[in-house]
């Protein structure tokens, strides 16, 4: 029995570790705001999925973010304060605004500009592909001497 309850308590702390305690109360809205923000703890995930074991940095994150949403803070002012904290690094995703739209509009530019690219590419090899190549028909250009031999040596090869 005592073996049954020690494994239990076990069990317990280990679940305890796993999941951070401010992430098991999170609400809704926290848990929205919090997939906006990366954990600075360096594991390049989602504020509220870190999963290391025992991230202070991430519960430490998470904490004050409850704590701003029960003092009535708003997702503005709470983004707000993890930059000024972290820096724009915190952010899960560039803001659609200013400078970041860039990085937002690129892709698409850069997707367009590459098709453009291709077909141009492509038009002009149907295009060089069509025309008929220098010198084929001209046999003029190949000396007499060397027509000669080659008509030669292919009659000897073929005879049978």
């Amino acid at each position: 029995m005592r073996r049954l309850a020690a494994s239990g308590v076990l069990l317990g702390i280990a679940l305890l570790l796993i999941v951070p305690l401010d992430a098991q109360d999170l609400s809704d809205r926290a848990k929205q705001i919090g997939g906006k923000f990366m954990c600075m703890c360096g594991c390049s995930q989602v504020l509220t999925q870190c999963n290391h074991v025992g991230c202070t940095t991430s519960s430490s994150m998470l904490k004050e973010l409850n704590q701003s949403l029960a003092s009535g803070g708003s997702e503005t002012a709470i983004t707000q304060m993890f930059v000024q904290e972290f820096g724009t690094k915190v952010y899960a995703e560039p803001p659609k605004s200013g400078f970041s739209l860039v990085a937002w509009t690129l892709p698409s530019v850069y997707l367009a500009l590459g098709t453009v690219l291709v077909v141009f590419v492509i038009s002009r090899w149907r295009k060089h592909a069509l025309e008929p190549v220098a010198g084929t028909g001209n046999a003029a250009a190949i000396p007499q001497e060397l027509l000669e031999r080659a008509r030669a040596r292919a009659a000897r090869e073929t005879e049978d």
